[in-house]
Formats: structure tokens, sequence, C-alpha cells
């Protein structure tokens, strides 16, 4: 294997340790649980690993580039991420819909598995943080001197999305039967509703003026 053993053990170490810290995937998992049961929670999941092993591809090609070239492509898709979880947000904290209309069919809940999976892999395609950071995260634990280093880029990228799986997928999963639970409790149920949704403007606002 083109890895160095050393660096790849670190790799793994500072990878938990990252993962296991609250950040926005997590929140994001997190309230896609809550609101769409345990399926969504995974779904999520695995729409934010997608756009990871996208983010992960484009690291290894240098395509990142383009941000230090064209600031403001930057700007535009930092905005436009701000702006995608914002309206998420949004549409969490003005539904009005009736809570019998809005009950899941088979234990499922108002987030659909597919809704949660898009929203997922949307929102972290359009972070232009989450690319700069794999880019900056990534190099640090590759030896070019081992050579294929795109085998190495593809060796830590799997590593990265296997352990965001588990830590956001089981962070999912427990948030969905909480969601289980609150389903039965219309009122605590909106009142997260509307908690989740200020979450996520809270997270697209954090977004759009962070630098």
């Amino acid at each position: 294997m083109p890895v160095d053993h050393n660096l790849l053990m670190l790799f793994t170490v500072t990878t938990i340790v990252a993962m296991i810290t609250p950040g926005p995937d997590m929140l994001f998992v997190l309230g896609c649980g809550m609101r769409g049961g345990p399926r969504a929670g995974l779904l999520a999941t695995a729409g934010v690993a997608t756009s990871e092993a996208v983010h992960v591809a484009v690291a290894a090609a240098g395509l990142a580039a383009l941000f230090e070239a064209v600031p403001l492509a930057f700007t535009v898709v930092r905005v436009l991420g701000a702006g995608y979880l914002i309206y998420l947000g949004v549409q969490m904290i003005r539904q009005r819909k009736g809570v019998e209309s809005e009950l899941p069919v088979a234990g499922e809940g108002r987030m659909s598995g597919r809704r949660a999976f898009t929203s997922g892999m949307v929102t972290n395609l359009l972070n232009p943080k989450m690319v700069t950071f794999t880019i900056a995260f990534l190099p640090q634990f590759i030896d070019p001197r081992l050579g294929q280093v795109w085998l190495q880029f593809a060796i830590l990228g799997a590593i990265l999305i296997l352990l965001e799986f588990v830590v956001d997928g089981t962070v999912g999963v427990l948030a969905g039967r909480i969601g289980g639970w609150l389903r039965h409790r219309h009122a605590v149920r909106r009142r997260v509703d509307v908690a989740t949704g200020g979450l996520f403007i809270g997270l697209g606002v954090r977004l759009a003026v962070d630098r």
C-alpha cells in the first residue's frame, strides 16, 4: 500500500477527533434525523459523504486552484451554499400544515429520505470551505516520494468518508429515534422544527459571513 503507515495512523486518529467534534455536517444530520427519523438521518449522512467524495476528487485534481485564480468563484459558491441552508431553515419554521397531514407513513418522518440525501449532498457541495479544508488536510498525510499520489488520496479519502459515515450516521440514527418519540408529542415537535430551522439559518448566516 503506497501510504506511510505512521502517517496513516496519525491521519486516522486526527480524523476521528475531528469527526466527533460537533460541526456543521453533524448538526445538519442531527436536524434531518430529528425531523425525518433514522432513515433520513442515515441518508443525510450518505449525502454528505457523497459530496465529500467529490471534494476529495477535487483536492486530488487540484481544481480548487480556481478559488485562488478567481476569488469571485469562492464568494459565489459560499453565498449559494449559505442561501440554501437559510432556505431550508425558513421552510422548517414556516411549516403550517396540520399535524395530521404531516404524520409519516410507515414510521417515516416529514423529511423524506430523498430530500435528506439531496439536502446533505447539495449543502456540503456548495460549501467551499469543505473543499479548502480537504485540500489543506489530506496533503499533510501524503508522501510524494512513495509515488501513486492519486492512490494515496483515494485511500485517505476512503478512510475519511468511512469515518464520517460511521460518526454522523450514528448521530443521525439516534436523533431519528428521538424524532420518532417526538412525532407523538406535537407541541414539542413543533418547537424542535423551529429550533432546527433556526439552527440551519444560523449555519447559513455563519457560512455567509465567515471568511
